[in-house]
C-alpha cells in the first residue's frame, strides 16, 4: 500500500467519515455505553475494533467468491462469528466488562459501522486496504466512545475511569437525556471546527494555485522577451 493511499484511510476513519462524529453509526452503543464510564467505552471500542480488522480481513478474501444475492446474509455470519470470539474471550478473562456491556456485545453483529464498512470498502478493496479501514474506523468509533464517557463519568459521577474525583455531580449527564445532549454537543463542537479547518485548507489550496499560475505567466512572459 502506497503511503498517500494509507492516509486517506487513516484520515476517512478518524476524522472525515468519522463513524460517530460524522456518519452518525453506531448510535445505540455510543448513547448507553458511555454511560457505563470510561473503561466500558474502551473494552466495547477494542471490540469493535477487531470485529471490524477481522471481519473486513475475510470479506476482502472471500470478495470474488461470495454471491452478490447472498452478500448480506454472508457478512452477517462473518461478523457474527468474531463478535462470539470476543464474547467468549471477555467472558473467559474480564468477567467484569462483560457483564457490563452485557447485550451491547452482541449488537456489535448488527452494528450499522460494520455492516456498513463491509458492504461499502471491504466488499470491493484489497486486503490491505480493508484491514487498514477496518482499524482506522474502529479507532475513530473508539476515541469517540471514549472522550463522551470520560465527560459523562466526570460530569455525571465525579470520576473518571472508575476513580472517584470528587463528590461534585451533575446527576443529569449520568442520565439518558444527558446521553444525548453530550451526544449533540460532540457532534456540534466536532463538525464546527473540522469545517472550519476545511475552509482553511481550501483557502489555502486556492491560493496555492493562484501563485503558481501567477509563476507560470511571468515565466511563460519572460521565455516571450527572450525569444
Amino acid at each position: 500500500m502506497k503511503l498517500k493511499r494509507f492516509k486517506e484511510i487513516a484520515l476517512d476513519g478518524t476524522v472525515r467519515q468519522n463513524p460517530t462524529l460524522r456518519l452518525v453509526l453506531g448510535t445505540c452503543p455510543t448513547l448507553a455505553v458511555t454511560g457505563m464510564g470510561a473503561i466500558s467505552c474502551l473494552g466495547m471500542g477494542a471490540a469493535v475494533i477487531f470485529v471490524l480488522v477481522f471481519s473486513n480481513l475475510i470479506i476482502s478474501l472471500l470478495r470474488n467468491v461470495i454471491p452478490d444475492k447472498v452478500r448480506i446474509p454472508c457478512f452477517i455470519m462473518i461478523i457474527a462469528t468474531f463478535v462470539t470470539i470476543v464474547s467468549m474471550f471477555m467472558e473467559a478473562y474480564m468477567e467484569k466488562l462483560f457483564a457490563t456491556l452485557g447485550i451491547f456485545l452482541d449488537l456489535i453483529v448488527v452494528n450499522c459501522i460494520i455492516l456498513g464498512r463491509a458492504e461499502s470498502f471491504a466488499s470491493h478493496n484489497p486486503v490491505l486496504d480493508s484491514v487498514c479501514d477496518g482499524l482506522f474506523m474502529g479507532i475513530g468509533f473508539t476515541l469517540s466512545l471514549t472522550l463522551m464517557g470520560i465527560v459523562r463519568e466526570i460530569l455525571g459521577k465525579g470520576a473518571l475511569f472508575g476513580v472517584q474525583l470528587w463528590n461534585f455531580k451533575i446527576a443529569f449527564f449520568a442520565e439518558k437525556a444527558g446521553a444525548f445532549l453530550t451526544y449533540a454537543l460532540f457532534i456540534a463542537i466536532f463538525n464546527v471546527c473540522y469545517n472550519a479547518v476545511e475552509r482553511k485548507l481550501k483557502h489555502k489550496a486556492a491560493r496555492n494555485a493562484v501563485a503558481i499560475e501567477r509563476e507560470a505567466e511571468a515565466a511563460a512572459s519572460t521565455e516571450a522577451k527572450e525569444a
